[in-house]
């Protein structure tokens, strides 16, 4: 519980403070089970530095809002919303001076130094497994290095961030390390440098954890998206999902399929491939994450401005067979949510090589799609004949809560607009403060 942002609510709502500070205190006794004297004290000083920023005014304490929430704009949620709002971080960065920006919507960013390309990138742990503090650490210290992999670049080190609530057990934060030094420890890539602090300081009740791990690594050869050629063939691993096919099977009842999570498949195939000299034939790699396949293979074709045909016939037996099962048997569409597999571009006279040496790791890979020219768009074959492929307004929903949350939704359109309006208030914000600091630096 936010116990700032309901003392902002009830105040913003006209409610008299004597009022409120009675099922304040009962909150904070529920959840830290401490004595009513602290929690009445606690509350009052709560209200205080609530009270205290009531009228501040100016750039540093007021942005413009978008008047559309996270949840209900789908940001987090691989889909539509998510995309566009990516989209609109990447207006505020601007143009940079970056071999691989921001703006490409690519896996990682690179810049060139010492004739090198320098790759860097970081994951956000799946918020559901606040609970299972290893199997964030692991899958997410994965995602990361599959990220820097996918980029043509050899990893080289981790950096870690890890946030529990005021009142979460510390033990949390050793458990989500270990996750993460499990894969670092396994793939030779240290972890060197971090950062803990409590999620929202004394604000925030309860024991949420949260936190990312990020990879930085060096490439030679890039494999980023924007390669993507026409007449090259799509080729994709086996997958048996990460944080999201955890997820889903530990609130789905279905805990026996998390252990098919548990490898290092991408992992091994990436490394092996980067060791044969096909390596350099291979025009960009993706993992399939972003939506599922739905939500990659759209973005690809965004950022290469070509068209990409995928077949679903072929694309089934790449799903490890457990994890296919349990998807289908809830309804969840296994091509729109993460399945960690490997997604290759590269000319079709060398497909067969690639699916040879990634074989030779121990993982299955097969040609499911190609590029051709034609207008920036994806499209699903199925059963010869051609379907719309572009993402859905959010990932497939793949828990319980999900499924409720999937069915209400305000106009997309209308609330485009408003988060139109808001990023284009931030870059107008960023230009004045930048303004002033150059003048000051002049000046000086």
């Amino acid at each position: 519980m936010d116990v700032e942002e309901y003392v902002r609510k009830k105040i913003a709502e006209g409610i008299d403070e004597d009022t409120f500070h009675k099922s304040l205190v009962d909150h904070i006794i529920a959840i830290k089970k401490v004595n009513p004297s602290y929690a009445s004290a606690f509350a009052h000083a709560v209200v205080e530095e609530v009270k205290n920023t009531l009228d501040l005014s100016g750039d540093f304490f007021n942005f413009v809002p978008a008047g559309v929430k996270m949840g209900e704009f789908g940001v987090g949620s691989r889909g539509k919303g998510d995309f566009f709002a990516h989209r609109q971080i990447a207006r505020i960065i601007g143009k940079t001076t970056a071999s691989v920006g921001v703006d490409e919507m690519d896996d990682a960013g690179a810049v060139c130094a010492g004739g090198n390309y320098i790759i860097c990138t970081v994951d956000g742990m799946h918020s559901r497994l606040s609970d299972y503090p290893f199997l964030a650490g692991f899958h997410v210290t994965r995602a990361t290095l599959r990220d820097v992999y996918v980029m043509g670049a050899k990893p080289i080190m981790l950096f870690s961030d890890i946030h529990v609530a005021d009142d979460g057990d510390v033990a949390k934060i050793f458990d989500y390390t270990a996750g993460i030094t499990t894969v670092g420890e396994a793939m030779g890539v240290p972890l060197v440098t971090g950062s803990t602090l409590r999620i929202g300081g004394d604000m925030v009740l309860g024991n949420r954890l949260t936190g990312c791990v990020g990879g930085v690594g060096v490439a030679e050869h890039l494999t980023a998206r924007k390669s993507t050629q026409p007449g090259d063939i799509l080729l994709m691993s086996e997958g048996a999902g990460g944080g999201t096919i955890a997820t889903a099977a530990i609130y789905s009842g279905f805990p026996d399929v998390v252990e098919h999570t548990i490898n290092l498949n991408f992992l091994v195939a990436c490394e092996t491939l980067m060791k044969n000299d096909v390596f350099f034939r291979i025009h960009a790699m993706t993992d399939v994450t972003n939506g599922g396949l739905r939500g990659d293979v759209f973005e690809m074709a965004e950022t290469s401005g070509y068209r990409i045909v995928v077949d679903e016939s072929a694309i089934g037996s790449l799903v490890e067979p457990h994890v296919l099962d349990m998807l289908e048997r809830l309804q969840i569409d296994y091509l729109g949510v993460s399945l960690d597999a490997l997604l290759i571009v590269a000319p079709p006279e060398v497909s067969e090589e690639i699916c040879q040496v990634v074989k030779s790791a121990g993982v299955m890979m097969h040609e499911i799609g190609y590029v051709e020219k034609g207008r920036s768009e994806s499209v699903l074959l199925v059963d010869g004949k051609e379907n719309d492929f572009s993402p859905r307004f959010r990932e497939s929903a793949y828990t319980p809560v999900k499924k409720v949350v999937d069915t209400t939704m305000r106009d997309f359109d209308e609330m485009k607009e408003g988060v139109l309006h808001a990023s284009e208030a931030a870059i107008q914000k960023k230009k004045r403060v930048l303004d002033t600091l150059m003048k000051k630096r002049i000046s000086r």
